[in-house]
């Protein structure tokens, strides 16, 4: 009788056994499955007035992928080859969109005329390139971060007057939006200036090259830097031989480890273009709001 009872016991104790080392298995599955999805990056597009969540996966299984190089590229300052789709088969019908919006995980926002994004035969072609889990992209910076899993990357921007701020990476959500002007219009001069003022040209200077980390005046979807007239402006805490100086090679006047802002070289804002953006920003340190 005894026997029994012990027989039944170590049958009792080695179910139960089963049945943790079962459980602990589903878990662990459970919980690499779940890593796993978390691990993947996404990309939320809000466009045409849908919302989707494609999973790099998702997108690397897209039709139109197709394989590029980029001989000078932005983010890499190198030739460099990419898995990427034509923004145009993310976005159809670009043509009827107005501004498209870029906000990348570090905090970077630009805003692409749609127009710009939307190519056609003699300009820039916009490509989405990916970065595989079997292709990881080399860091930016030693020991940093790649520019993936998402970048926007130009085929022959010269025909466009693409800009190197719109190259945006790290990207993490692309939406239609109004232009930034539009819902920020404390960044328009309110001085009554003719159209074609320097002030009005260096405002356009302005939302292209600045506003893709800087605020004026609180207006503005990026904060990486800080805003350009409040507290106060740079041209009235720099002289302008050095603000000039500090646009174009930002290193040469003050440097830190965290330091992001690139240089403009006169090849990306010209000297008329840079008289402009300095006409703007003094215009806006008369207007500075409080």
């Amino acid at each position: 009788m005894k026997n029994k009872h012990v027989s039944a016991f170590r049958t009792f104790i080695a179910g139960k056994m089963i049945f943790a080392v079962a459980a602990a298995m589903l878990t662990v599955t459970g919980l690499t499955a779940v890593a796993t999805a978390l691990a993947e990056p996404v990309l939320e597009i809000a466009y045409d007035q849908q919302v989707r969540r494609l999973t790099r996966a998702q997108l690397l299984a897209y039709s139109s992928l197709d394989t590029i190089d980029i001989p000078a590229d932005v983010a890499y300052g190198r030739a460099m080859r990419y898995q990427a789709i034509p923004i145009t088969a993310l976005l159809p019908r670009l043509s009827q969109a107005g501004t498209m919006q870029f906000t990348a995980s570090d905090g970077f926002v630009a805003n692409i005329p749609a127009a710009l994004l939307a190519g056609g035969k003699g300009n820039a072609q916009a490509w989405l390139a990916i970065e595989s889990s079997d292709g990881v992209w080399p860091p930016l910076k030693v020991g940093g971060a790649s520019a993936g899993p998402f970048y926007l990357v130009w085929l022959t921007p010269g025909k466009s007057g693409i800009s190197t701020e719109q190259w945006p990476y790290k990207i993490a959500r692309i939406a239609d939006a109004p232009p930034l002007e539009i819902r920020h219009p404390q960044l328009i001069p309110k001085a009554p200036l003719p159209i074609d003022s320097a002030e009005r040209r260096g405002l356009q200077v302005y939302m292209t090259n600045c506003a893709v980390c800087h605020q004026i005046n609180g207006g503005g979807d990026a904060q990486i830097g800080p805003d350009l007239n409040k507290p106060f402006n740079p041209t009235e805490y720099f002289q302008e031989s050095f603000l000039r100086r500090f646009i174009r090679e930002p290193a040469s006047v003050r440097t830190w480890p965290q330091r992001t802002m690139p240089g403009f070289s006169p090849s990306i804002i010209s000297d008329d273009s840079l008289n402009d953006l300095l006409r703007y920003l003094r215009q806006m340190a008369k207007e500075r709001t409080h």
